[in-house]
């Protein structure tokens, strides 16, 4: 899976990317290591590394943000994400790597004009309810393409939280999703002595990206960041859009 040094800094690159964002920025951008590592092998493949390092990258943020969570935030994007996660394990068993490269290029794509939209428009409050179908999504696109995080982001910025309780309660909600989706990703073969070789070989990136974005998130802007972000994804998410219809 990584035989060239062309496609091990390329996962080296995705990985921590997904630890600076995930441990710094509210798991905004998380979802875009297992878009590149899509375009170099199968999309299942990719998700099934990244899990593994998203779990590790989970832990190390956990300790920084402990207790600085909205717990009743928290609980409803939970309740909600359990049962999507079960409609993504139907999804995630019948489709094809064509299919799944569609899904990530599209929530991809997608997630970066919500951004634009919602950067232009005035925010209201989401009701609880609202929360809870923002929570199925967010388990439900977790686990097809490890993007659960602009659902989740729907219902937090509507909130009113400070920047360390959204990103505290975006750490809390995805280490439960992620717990809840190891089993299937397990039983649907979404592991292998290769994937987890490479988890090991990955994992150094994973945990410096955590430690990086714990500290960026204290004392570094998000706009800069996410600019990035968001050329990276809009880039990405069409040449996967692309090479699943041609």
């Amino acid at each position: 899976m990584i035989d060239s040094f062309q496609v091990f800094a390329l996962s080296a690159l995705a990985v921590g990317f997904a630890g600076i964002s995930k441990a710094g920025f509210g798991s905004g951008a998380a979802f875009a290591s297992a878009a590149l590592l899509a375009l170099v092998m199968p999309p299942k493949v990719a998700l099934g590394i990244m899990l593994p390092l998203l779990m590790l990258i989970d832990l190390a943020a956990l300790r920084p943000f402990w207790g600085k969570w909205s717990w009743p935030d928290a609980k409803v994007l939970i309740l909600g994400g359990v049962p999507g996660v079960a409609a993504g394990v139907w999804l995630f068993s019948v489709a094809s790597d064509d299919v799944l490269r569609l899904l990530i290029g599209v929530v991809s794509v997608g997630f970066v004009a919500w951004q634009l939209w919602t950067g232009a428009t005035k925010r209201r409050v989401v009701p609880i309810w609202g929360g809870f179908v923002a929570g199925c999504v967010a388990g439900f696109t977790s686990f097809i393409s490890h993007a659960g995080g602009p659902p989740a982001a729907v219902y937090l910025l509507s909130r009113g939280l400070g920047k360390t309780s959204y990103q505290a309660t975006t750490v809390l909600v995805f280490w439960v999703i992620n717990i809840a989706k190891f089993v299937p990703y397990a039983f649907l073969g979404a592991f292998s002595l290769q994937t987890l070789w490479v988890d090991l070989v990955l994992a150094p990136f994973a945990v410096l990206g955590a430690v990086i974005g714990v500290k960026a998130h204290y004392v570094l802007p998000e706009r800069a960041f996410f600019a990035v972000t968001y050329v990276l994804l809009t880039l990405t998410g069409a040449k996967l859009i692309f090479d699943a219809l041609t």
